[in-house]
């Protein structure tokens, strides 16, 4: 256990030096833009699994590829929600994707969880997944990820939508309670 973590280990560096990058390619090209990228990324990621599963270094390149693509869209999200819907709805929303997150992540474990259970090899009285069944659930896993950037390429693009009487007695609230807007 400790040794797949310690190889999984750069994976989660990676994710941490891309967030701040997709907070910047937020800024510059939006929300929508960052989660595609992030989402085509992880697609690439689960892509390149095919050829590189063969090895512990390989896997552990495969896990730096999806966490960063995981580090650009996971920021993006809130972003683009936030940007979608009123300011007194933000908490709502935002509470919204946490638990379609625990949702989603909990779905995909059980599915994967099957495939793998079912598509196993027996070798001197063990059972183990075989090869099939861990191609299996990565196709799986790189066919949710190229679906995710499709539904995010629909997403309608938010317009900033000029300051009303209304927005700027809630900016204006926000900025004497020492909030930034």
């Amino acid at each position: 256990m400790l040794a797949s973590g310690l190889w999984m280990a750069p994976g989660g560096i990676m994710m941490m030096i891309v967030s701040p990058l997709g907070g910047k390619l937020t800024n510059v090209r939006g929300p929508k833009f960052t989660l595609i990228s992030g989402v085509l990324v992880i697609t690439a990621g689960y892509a390149l699994s095919m050829g590189l599963m063969s090895s512990a270094w390989g896997l552990m390149v495969v896990c730096i590829v999806i966490n960063s693509g995981v580090g650009l869209a996971y920021g993006a999200m809130p972003a683009l929600i936030m940007s979608s819907v009123p300011l007194s709805e933000t908490a709502a929303a935002n509470g919204f994707n946490t638990l379609m997150r625990s949702l989603g992540t909990s779905i995909g474990a059980a599915v994967i969880g099957v495939v793998l259970a079912q598509m196993s090899t027996t070798a001197g009285g063990y059972t183990f997944t075989s090869e099939g069944g861990f191609r299996t659930g990565l196709i799986i896993g790189g066919s949710v990820a190229l679906l995710a950037a499709l539904v995010a390429a629909a997403i309608p693009a938010v317009r900033a939508a000029a300051p009303t009487e209304e927005k700027a007695e809630e900016v204006g609230a926000l900025e004497e309670a020492g909030v930034e807007s």
